[in-house]
């Protein structure tokens, strides 16, 4: 049987081949539904949709979803990301981004990237540029300076502007691929 995690990644992969999708586990099920892809959760009802019919794959997942997380690992998986804002349905857009070479995209709670920063921050006293983390932000890649925390607020500097947000918030960044790699950095998955 296929964990939650697991099927997610069967639809999003899927979705992304335009291809059809029948899938289900105790907690969730995937199905094509007029070339639409849905993933729905049992108790919640639709949680993400993917036409099939448009040129480039994109993806609408709600963010009140108690798989959020794990739909948002998945999608990073496959260099989805967030953009704009909560459609008339209550849901959020996710398209393609492209990663820089090199590279692994999270999209995760604040405070996963704050651990990651503490393990590599080290980078950061070194001449140049340190280019182990980045962070999206203005549509491009820029690498994190340095992050502080005060007032229950992560500020994440990079070399143009600072960025507030909430412990609970979510943020999409890059690590180094041979970094990620490395134990220390959690997955969301639960």
């Amino acid at each position: 049987m296929l964990s939650d995690l697991d099927l997610i990644r069967e639809f999003v992969q899927n979705s992304i081949q335009k291809k059809e999708v029948l899938l289900s586990n105790p907690m969730l099920t995937a199905q094509t539904v007029y070339k639409t892809n849905q993933l729905s959760a049992k108790s919640e009802g639709v949680i993400a949709i993917a036409q099939l019919s448009n040129t480039l794959s994109e993806f609408s997942i709600s963010p009140k979803s108690t798989q959020w997380n794990l739909i948002n690992q998945a999608l990073a998986e496959y260099s989805y990301l967030l953009k704009g804002e909560v459609d008339s349905r209550g849901f959020y857009q996710y398209q393609y981004c492209e990663v820089p070479k090199g590279y692994q995209m999270h999209c995760t709670k604040c405070v996963i990237l704050w651990r990651a920063w503490w393990k590599y921050r080290k980078y950061t006293s070194r001449q140049g540029i340190p280019l182990e983390l980045l962070i999206r932000t203005r549509d491009s890649w820029y690498p994190i300076r340095d992050l502080t925390i005060s007032d229950g607020l992560l500020y994440i500097k990079t070399l143009g502007t600072e960025i507030a947000l909430s412990s609970d918030d979510l943020v999409t960044w890059l690590s180094k691929a041979d970094v990620s790699k490395i134990k220390e950095i959690p997955s969301t998955e639960t």
